[in-house]
């Protein structure tokens, strides 16, 4: 691949996205299950789940700090690397940002100081409702986020301006309920609770395996893996919903996902493996499932799914469309804001207007799409294309990822609800060995769904070429550089302030756990030697 300031952009915003989403999920998903934890320890008043609300809380703490500080650099991106996106689709993308830091951001960011220090200053029920608090503002933050996201995918509740060049606010309440944001958002939050479910079942298992912190280790397992197996399952489930969406509204991707390059009769089966060629437009040694596919992305047997050949022959029409709109837009635009337009340019342009998008596909290969050629419309129509082969392997590691999750959690829940945790040493070094696998999987969820919105920024409307802000090579090579070489070194700190305090391990009320243990292993009969409890002892 040639490298442009295109591309390089493009590299420079993946690299500090996903470097931030290794923060995001384990932030969702501990919040809620140390919330859980101090519930537990408001209902019981046992010691130990208050010293597991605190141990937790600390790692929750420190990844809590890294991420927003790996969070803010990715919004200045819109404006340096991405100033024409900014421009044009600011309007809509910026509102649910903004909301994002008035609302929810400020209310994590608020409750998260007094949750750290304000256990000897609040009421049990104070305390536990800034825990909660904690959580919910977490779990807030990710909804805009993924509302602005879920956006880009389908952009509804927004018309396009010709006069200010801009889009622009049609429906906040479309923006807001908008499908496909709300299916991200609960499969992104779901994610999120299987993350920090492996991650605590990972450490508490390593901390049978040291014989260390056991009653605190056999609590935390028996919490993680409930609240993972339920998150598990819902992620599958969840996934099933953005499988019909994308069918709905982004038929080109889900086609690369399955490398389908013709449309099948419904219907469709699913490629559970093989080996997409793009060269050839067909793939080797398939494997499929029957009618899979076509009941998860139509749910009914009737409906076919258009393959990637006919959506490249489809979008054809669209571009020329798309030219005729451009057309139109120009003479608008040369009649100023005060001018008088031809009714019939203005009707024209309404017509088309929807395609507008799609003649700025042309840009990258003429500067004026009106006089683009039949071979250019033809490249830029094969342009919607994504790379297939990267789509369709990591989506299916996705999934046979989403699958494993689902044993993994059930069969530690099975033992710790009615097997009393007894596991073998095997079964524990599995569950430490699968800490890093729920990031692998998140990782590629979001591969999957931004790399196969390409070639648009935002799906339908803006291409991604058109996007970008003019600058060197140099510039973004450089920052590129020193986001590489500064996020390498707060990844060092995160992981080894995580190790150290995992390695340190519980220690803060040790001194009332130690004795509630100690009158825990007691018991009753402690007190009268083995007395009746209604007899009193000899004097």
């Amino acid at each position: 691949m040639e490298f442009g300031v295109v591309e390089l952009s493009r590299l420079q915003f993946a690299s500090t996205a996903m470097f931030h989403f290794l923060f995001v999920p384990l932030t969702l998903g501990l919040s809620i299950i140390v919330a859980i934890m101090e519930t537990v320890y408001v209902m019981t008043d046992r010691p130990i789940w208050r010293q597991m609300t605190k141990f937790w809380g600390t790692l929750f703490g420190i990844n809590f700090v890294l991420g927003v500080a790996t969070g803010i650099t990715m919004e200045f991106q819109f404006g340096m690397n991405w100033s024409y996106y900014s421009h044009y689709v600011g309007d809509i993308f910026g509102a649910p940002l903004a909301i994002e830091g008035l609302m929810a951001f400020f209310l994590e960011a608020t409750f998260v100081g007094l949750f750290f220090f304000g256990w000897d200053k609040l009421s049990k029920v104070g305390h536990l409702m800034t825990a909660w608090a904690v959580a919910i503002g977490s779990n807030f933050s990710a909804l805009w986020i993924l509302i602005a996201n879920g956006w880009m995918q389908n952009p509804v509740g927004a018309v396009f301006n010709p006069q200010t060049m801009r889009m622009e606010v049609g429906s906040f309440f479309d923006v807001l309920f908008n499908p496909v944001a709300q299916a991200k958002f609960v499969h992104t939050v779901s994610a999120g609770y299987v993350t920090a479910s492996l991650f605590v079942l990972g450490v508490s298992a390593w901390y049978l395996l040291q014989n260390r912190h056991t009653e605190l280790a056999r609590r935390s397992i028996a919490v993680a893996s409930s609240f993972g197996l339920a998150s598990a399952l819902s992620v599958v489930v969840l996934g099933d919903e953005s499988g019909y969406s994308a069918n709905e509204n982004q038929k080109m991707k889900l086609a690369a996902m399955e490398a389908m390059w013709h449309t099948e009769p419904a219907p469709a089966a699913f490629t559970a493996i093989g080996w997409p060629d793009q060269e050839a437009r067909e793939t080797h040694f398939a494997i499929h499932i029957p009618f899979a596919m076509g009941l998860i992305a139509t749910r009914s047997l009737t409906e076919e799914i258009p393959g990637i050949v006919d959506l490249v022959e489809a979008t054809k029409p669209r571009i020329r469309s798309g030219m005729i709109a451009y057309d139109a837009l120009l003479e608008i635009r040369e009649a100023g804001p005060k001018g008088e337009i031809d009714p019939a340019t203005q009707a024209r342009f309404e017509e088309h207007g929807a395609d507008l998008g799609h003649a700025l596909l042309l840009k990258r290969y003429i500067d004026d799409p009106r006089e683009a050629t039949d071979a250019q419309i033809d490249a830029a129509a094969w342009d919607t294309v994504p790379a297939v082969a990267p789509l369709f392997w990591t989506f299916r590691i996705m999934v046979g990822l989403g699958f494993y999750f689902i044993l993994l959690t059930g069969f530690f829940f099975w033992m710790s609800s009615f097997r009393d945790l007894k596991v073998s040493r095997t079964a524990l070094w599995v569950a430490v060995g699968s800490i890093p696998l729920p990031w692998i999987a998140a990782e590629a969820g979001w591969f999957v769904a931004e790399y196969g919105r390409q070639p648009w920024s935002v799906e339908g409307v803006l291409p991604t070429a058109v996007a970008v802000s003019h600058l060197s090579i140099t510039d973004v090579a450089l920052t590129l550089a020193g986001f590489t070489v500064f996020y390498s070194i707060l990844f060092v700190v995160e992981v080894s302030l995580m190790l150290k305090y995992i390695r340190k391990g519980p220690y803060l009320d040790t001194d009332a756990v130690e004795q509630w243990e100690a009158e825990r292993a007691a018991g009753p009969r402690s007190r009268s030697a083995g007395l009746s409890p209604l007899a009193t002892p000899a004097e």
